[in-house]
């Protein structure tokens, strides 16, 4: 397994034959390496991503990210690849490689066998830690301060097949969750393309993840979202930052919701009870928490735009209101 460097670059053709790629993805994270394999020598003959969805408040089909980007290229949308008729539409396009990223199916080994190199994902984490479906928010709800992607060789099991390469980076204080997915996106087909040479030779080494080292990336639930002041200001500001943009940390504030995009740490103590607004000034409003202090810095009221803390709190006696649940 190499450790690459975003800097690095490798020629990105196999002799004197393009390898045929079908490209799998679905959401955004999925966009920049389809268009990074589209730019090289290699001949990407086919996309295959998620079916439509309602989307918008009009609940509208809506192709995904992946196939808005597809360029004129073939789209298969099949609703799984457990049937004998997709297998062999997949089997009839003869792939060299598939290429998977962010699709959001399960493959299964009759599928997985289909190309002649296999099957080959860019996971945005540092296997084996954070295996599953968020590998990104659950990395800042850890506190992680370094994470990155992995290029690795698919088999039946939660990302736990063999990892080619990696390439990592450092997570930066006040990082939101759509920050760090769009650099670990732009990486990833970076990764990709530096190793496909090495798949395409068939010199490429695999490396076994330790599985005794794996933890679990669990899929994002809406009632995560909820913060409880009775935790610690660093958990809850964790919190926001990994459920920025979706699915955005939120408070009760009197009859309504509070969003809140933004937050940061305070040094002060928090003598009141969780919840309590303690200050509000031109930084933002500061809340007390079940261990410190946690200041609002940008938040959003139903119907209206996302406003700084200071915005928020002018015209508006907060001190002493209760944020939450009673």
């Amino acid at each position: 397994m190499s450790a690459l460097t975003p800097q690095q670059r490798t020629p990105d053709r196999h002799g004197d034959t393009p390898l045929r790629i079908v490209f799998a993805g679905t959401p955004e994270f999925a966009v920049p390496t389809l268009r990074i394999l589209l730019a090289s020598s290699y001949q990407v003959s086919a996309v295959y991503t998620q079916p439509d969805r309602p989307a918008g408040r009009g609940r509208r089909l809506t192709a995904s990210p992946l196939k808005q980007a597809a360029a004129g290229l073939p789209v298969y949308q099949p609703r799984s690849l457990r049937r004998a008729e997709t297998q062999a539409e997949l089997a009839a396009l003869a792939p060299d490689l598939l290429v998977v990223v962010a699709y959001g199916l399960l493959l299964p080994q009759a599928v997985l066998d289909i190309p002649r190199l296999g099957c080959v994902n860019v996971h945005a984490s540092l296997l084996p830690r954070w295996r599953g479906a968020a590998p990104i928010q659950r990395a800042l709800l850890a506190g992680d301060t370094r994470t990155g992607v992995s290029i690795m060789r698919m088999e039946a099991g939660l990302d736990t097949g063999p990892v080619y390469a990696m390439a990592a980076l450092d997570i930066a204080p006040g990082t939101t969750a759509g920050e760090l997915h769009d650099r670990l996106a732009v990486l990833g087909a970076e990764a990709l393309l530096q190793t496909l040479p090495e798949i395409a030779a068939g010199n490429a080494v695999a490396e076994p993840q330790d599985d005794a080292l794996a933890c679990y990336a669990a899929k994002l639930e809406k009632i995560e979202a909820e913060l409880d002041w009775r935790q610690p200001a660093v958990q809850l500001a964790r919190r926001v930052l990994a459920f920025n943009p979706w699915p955005v940390a939120q408070t009760r504030f009197g009859d309504t919701v509070l969003r809140v995009w933004r937050a940061e740490t305070l040094s002060m103590p928090a003598d009141a009870a969780p919840g309590t607004v303690l200050a509000q000034d031109s930084a933002g409003v500061a809340v007390a928490t079940g261990e410190g202090v946690l200041r609002l810095l940008e938040v959003q009221l139903p119907g209206r735009g996302r406003v700084s803390g200071a915005e928020f709190g002018r015209g508006r006696a907060l001190r002493g209101e209760r944020l939450g649940n009673p």
